[in-house]
């Protein structure tokens, strides 16, 4: 279906009412954009569209379509609301905005470099430009399939989704009843979900489970994708998780003829939608689960004493062996192989609770992670008092850098501080930046209950990225300084453009998101986080016949096969990397400044959320409990990482000498990329710690 919020021409196409001059963009089609070391590739691997002559964009024809598709909507919202709109105004707002994206002051969130101003946007709706979201399986008792369906129908156009355990107990499972009329599946993504909410719901007395389902209309594997791009999967991962929550939820001897629902299925479900999720070629999926600290059947999800073992066994048998590959079966079907990586799992913590346990379990595997809702209902940023403007707030998104309600969306942008040399500078970019977020909120989703939510609340999340690059740039003071004053510059433009806009303010505005491809554009560290080292290679996989495989051999980059995956279907390029204003690495951090560098984005700046995953040294360990007692009541959520020597070969980082650098360097040619080159999507969620990848 198309959203009836643009205006179809007498063609039946939509109608784009707002363009930015020739003389204006003339001069950016030569300049050469400042790319971090691995911009320039990861744009055109990730971000650049083909255009209908066959080539691929260059970056000042995606910020062209990224700009003129923002200033569209705020157009024709303009006109259906019948208030002024004074085009040369508009023209020169755009015109800056377009300026300080080419130049990487700011940034849109991956999915808005890609699908801002397509037909995509227009068709389908907001969801694909929006990050994240959250759904709580709080009132499963009345709409049982509603949770999980809003996960598969999300996740299927790129956004990441939270879930929670609220509804365990209330929804009673049942033997379904059958139906000999064959179910025909759409070849969509609604005919998908469809399949989904009719299996699910059949075992709470909804409707009938079909004893045929006809998958004839599926497109085959290796059919192209509209839209995302990418080729179909064929219909095999649709049956398989049909097979998989079927045989979940069949009552059987152990459970009776009817039971009720428990937190573990919950978690189950949402995984194997994730698990379909990324075998149905979407390819990344992002989930994040909360459950109660006391739920001990939750906190045991992502034990894996018994997987440990399994491979403590094996170790004595040689590969191939029918002892080894016995074990090997063994190991492949279990849940932590099959599906219960798709989710982050983190708990509903409380100041003043006992943290003993879920330290014990962070230092094992790094789970759980912990939010504080509490927090998140009462408080914008720390720094001021409470004001419980989020109090029907039940969850997070997968890297917990935004506060949301049940079915609500959001959309990130970030802003790069280190990119600019006076405060004014960078105020100016957070205009942008705040324009562009808004600006998504005033597109409705395909989704009523998401739209009702969304058009309430209207939040953003105006992110930082570059953090420890700036603070090295401007000192702490001065960065905080920045923080606070940027803040309330946020607040300030939110009360003239709401205004201007017809509708409400933001509940929330800003958050730090771990970033990930966007600020590889332009060389920032990603978040809050530090930088590998001060001289690595960043190490970069790319899919058999790739057009950009052959520009990197020609510019001398190294190029080898992938040691993963099906022999020769993917190669792996080493591109050496120097970072700028350098001053520590991950490893020469402390658990304890990692912590204070979260709280002071939290009181200073983020009135949502900062997202940080605090890795530790295992001499560490004893300091993780102590660390989350001092802090619980200056952060609202918080991921640790034990750090580990993985040792594992074609590491996407590997820290060299300078001396090392310079030899990689010294014969490089600049890359020609003008083919259409489009080799993955963006990732749902920015964070490496929060997605999942086939790659």
């Amino acid at each position: 279906m198309s959203i009836e919020f643009f205006p179809t021409d007498v063609d039946g196409r939509k109608v784009r009412v707002f363009q930015l001059s020739d003389d204006f963009l003339n001069p950016y089609k030569t300049i050469t954009p400042n790319w971090g070391p691995v911009g320039y590739i990861t744009y055109k691997r990730t971000y650049a569209r083909t255009l209908e002559d066959g080539t691929s964009e260059e970056w000042w024809q995606t910020c062209r379509r990224v700009v003129e598709g923002t200033f569209n909507v705020q157009k024709i919202h303009a006109k259906r609301l019948g208030t002024p709109w004074e085009e040369p105004k508009a023209q020169k707002s755009a015109q800056d905005m377009y300026d300080r994206m080419f130049n990487f002051k700011f940034l849109p969130p991956g999915r808005g470099i890609w699908t801002m101003g397509t037909d995509l946007v227009y068709e389908k709706g907001s969801a694909c430009l929006n990050n994240c979201g959250f759904v709580s399986t709080e009132h499963i008792n009345i709409d049982f399939a509603g949770p999980f369906t809003f996960l598969m129908d999300m996740s299927m156009l790129g956004v990441g989704i939270g879930g929670d355990t609220k509804g365990a107990g209330k929804a009673k499972i049942q033997i379904p009843r059958y139906t000999d009329e064959p179910y025909v599946v759409a070849d969509s993504r609604e005919g998908w979900v469809d399949l989904i909410k009719t299996v699910l719901n059949s075992f709470v007395g909804k409707g009938s489970y079909p004893k045929t389902i006809d998958y004839s209309k599926v497109r085959p594997f290796g059919a192209p994708i509209r839209g995302f791009g990418g080729v179909a999967s064929g219909p095999d991962p649709l049956d398989d998780i049909v097979q998989r929550i079927t045989a979940l939820l069949m009552p059987n001897e152990e459970t009776g003829s009817t039971y009720r629902i428990n937190s573990t299925k919950i978690v189950e479900i949402f995984n194997l939608i994730g698990r379909c999720v990324v075998a149905g070629n979407v390819r990344r999926t992002a989930e994040i689960m909360f459950g109660a600290p006391e739920d001990e059947e939750f906190a045991e999800l992502k034990n894996s004493e018994q997987l440990d073992a399994w491979y403590a066994e094996q170790a004595n048998f040689e590969k191939g062996t029918d002892e080894w590959q016995a074990l090997q079966d063994k190991i492949d079907e279990h849940p932590l192989r099959t599906h219960r990586w798709a989710s982050n799992n983190s708990i509903f913590a409380k100041v003043g609770m006992d943290y003993s346990k879920a330290s014990e379990r962070i230092c094992d595997n790094g789970e759980p992670g912990l939010v504080w809702l509490d927090a998140m209902q009462k408080y914008g940023r720390l720094a001021d008092p409470p004001n419980w403007k989020d109090k029907r707030a039940m969850g997070s998104n997968p890297c917990s850098e935004q506060t949301l309600e049940s079915w609500e969306l959001c959309c990130l942008v970030e802003t790069f501080p280190a990119h600019h040399d006076s405060l004014e500078d960078y105020k100016n970019t957070l205009k942008a930046a705040y324009l562009y977020a808004k600006t998504v909120t005033l597109i409705p989703t395909h989704d009523p209950r998401s739209n009702a939510v969304i058009m309430r609340n209207r939040r953003i999340g105006c992110s930082m990225s570059g953090i420890i690059q700036a603070i090295n740039k401007l000192g702490r003071s001065e960065f905080y300084k920045w923080c606070d004053e940027g803040y309330a510059h946020v607040q300030h433009l939110d009360e003239i453009y709401s205004s201007w806009l017809g509708i409400p303010l933001s509940i929330k505005t800003t958050s730090v998101k771990p970033s990930g491809t966007v600020s590889l554009l332009c060389g920032a560290t990603p978040g809050i986080h530090y930088p590998h080292s001060e001289y690595y290679i960043r190490r970069i996989t790319f899919q058999k016949g790739s057009p950009l495989l052959d520009a990197c051999r020609q510019a001398g980059y190294k190029v080898e096969e992938s040691v993963y995956g099906q022999k020769g279907n993917s190669y792996v390029v080493e591109f050496p990397v120097h970072e700028t204003n350098f001053k520590k690495s991950k490893d020469d951090i402390t658990i304890w400044e990692q912590f204070a560098n979260a709280a002071a984005l939290q009181k200073w700046w983020a009135d949502n959320q900062v997202s940080i995953t605090v890795t530790f040294r295992k001499e560490e360990a004893d300091d993780v409990q102590t660390c989350i007692e001092v802090y619980q009541d200056q952060l609202k959520s918080i991921s640790l990482l034990p750090l580990s020597e993985h040792g594992y070969a074609q590491a996407p980082y590997e820290t060299i000498t300078q001396e090392q650098f310079e030899d990689m360097t010294s014969n490089l040619l600049p890359l020609s990329l003008t083919v259409d080159a489009h080799d993955t999507d963006d990732k749902f969620c920015s964070g490496e710690t929060c997605t999942i990848s086939l790659d």
